[in-house]
């Protein structure tokens, strides 16, 4: 069977410019952070942020790194020849299961977006079956499920959901001005947001892990009504933080992300 997650590593990509690892090397792992991508994305969206979390620890604490993996979809980078799949919750089952079978412990799940609610359903999962969950969930750039359907999920030709891309911005954003990368993206981009469309958040048992929920203060896909309905979403602790940025803040501010994963974890690392 495939693997989905893709650890990641300090040293590889050059989404962030370089920042000095430790002088003997980086420190062991003390926590194992998986991350779910955007619609259309792929691991390596997170491939800055995997850096920066290994880059340091946090201040007055024993140094210790938080490994990343990045789960990654059928239909792009090493796995392009695969079906993109259409189906949230699918989706979610295999990646929990994968997490269980990887049996590191401790862990967090962290999602942007479309990512959110996969990292979401996947901590639901976790929850129902035996075995320890996340110390925590970190969900980005989209309103909690329970609020339903979100209206910019529903596009439905390739026009339209090119003009929704592009006003979101981001680096990812760069690929539609290039026609063979338009064309290799286009048939994820499409699955993902059929399978958006196709989601219902079914109530059930809340979370027991506590949740930070993170938004740009510019993004047009989050509203305030929906951040704060995360709150219902677990019965430990939520917080709520915003910072400067449009729906891919992240691209330009994972230095800052980085040191609010390190906060929110219970672990010194």
């Amino acid at each position: 069977m495939t693997a989905w997650f893709r650890d990641l590593h300090p040293a590889g990509g050059t989404a962030a410019p370089p920042r000095p690892l430790p002088p003997d090397g980086p420190a062991p792992a003390a926590l194992r952070l998986y991350c779910f991508p955007h619609a259309g994305g792929s691991a390596g969206a997170y491939t800055a942020l995997a850096r920066e979390l290994a880059a340091s620890g946090r201040p007055g604490a024993p140094l210790g790194r938080v490994a990343v993996a990045a789960a990654q979809y059928p239909g792009r980078q090493d796995r392009y020849r695969e079906r993109p799949w259409e189906d949230v919750g699918a989706v979610a089952d295999v990646l929990a299961a994968e997490i269980r079978a990887r049996g590191e412990h401790p862990y967090a799940l962290f999602g942007h977006s479309m990512g959110a609610v996969v990292a979401y359903e996947t901590a639901r999962r976790l929850r129902r079956s035996p075995g320890p969950g996340p110390a925590r969930l970190f969900v980005s750039g989209r309103d909690a499920p329970s609020t339903g359907p979100v209206a910019t999920d529903d596009v439905r030709d390739d026009e339209a959901l090119l003009a929704h891309v592009r006003r979101l911005g981001g680096t990812g954003g760069r690929v539609l001005d290039e026609p063979e990368l338009l064309a290799m993206a286009l048939p994820a981009l499409r699955a993902d947001y059929r399978a958006l469309r196709s989601y219902a958040w079914a109530p059930g048992e809340p979370l027991d892990c506590p949740l930070t929920v993170l938004v740009g203060d510019a993004d047009p896909l989050v509203t305030d009504a929906g951040a704060a309905a995360w709150r219902g979403l677990s019965a430990s602790t939520t917080t709520i933080r915003l910072l400067r940025g449009g729906h891919f803040y992240l691209d330009d501010r994972v230095r800052e992300v980085a040191e609010l994963v390190r906060e929110a974890l219970p672990v010194p690392v």
